[in-house]
């Protein structure tokens, strides 16, 4: 079991950044591939950001491909989220989600663990 926190959402302007934190605790990050998910509005639940548990490999969403960024501090068993030139179409709640060992997984439903989620609002 691991239980995760996100962090960092908030209001941000068109062209903003924010990042975003998912505490874990629980279990060491190391031993899960973490990705981020979000959810807008009357919209289903869909992938942003992972990577397998070794790091190794990340993978991003067409859409937020160039803008987003997920890393990982084992040290303080966190994954973090940088969101720059946020867009429009980038308000949801975003999700902090973990699955043990294996590679990225880009799609929801093939994460076990979820954390709360935390709100992002973006304002032109």
């Amino acid at each position: 079991q691991v239980q995760l926190v996100e962090s960092g959402g908030g209001l941000v302007q068109a062209g903003g950044s924010l990042r975003l934190d998912c505490a874990a605790s629980g279990r060491p990050l190391s031993n899960f591939s973490m990705g981020w998910c979000r959810q807008a509005q009357g919209n289903e639940r869909e992938f942003v950001a992972t990577f397998s548990w070794s790091g190794g490999n990340t993978y991003y969403a067409d859409s937020v491909k160039g803008r987003f960024t997920i890393t990982r501090d084992n040290n303080k068993n966190t994954v973090y989220l940088q969101m720059n030139s946020l867009k429009s179409e980038d308000p949801a709640v975003y999700y902090c989600a973990a699955v043990q060992w294996g590679p990225g997984r880009r799609t929801p439903e093939q994460y076990v663990y979820w954390g709360q989620g935390t709100q992002v609002t973006v304002s032109s």
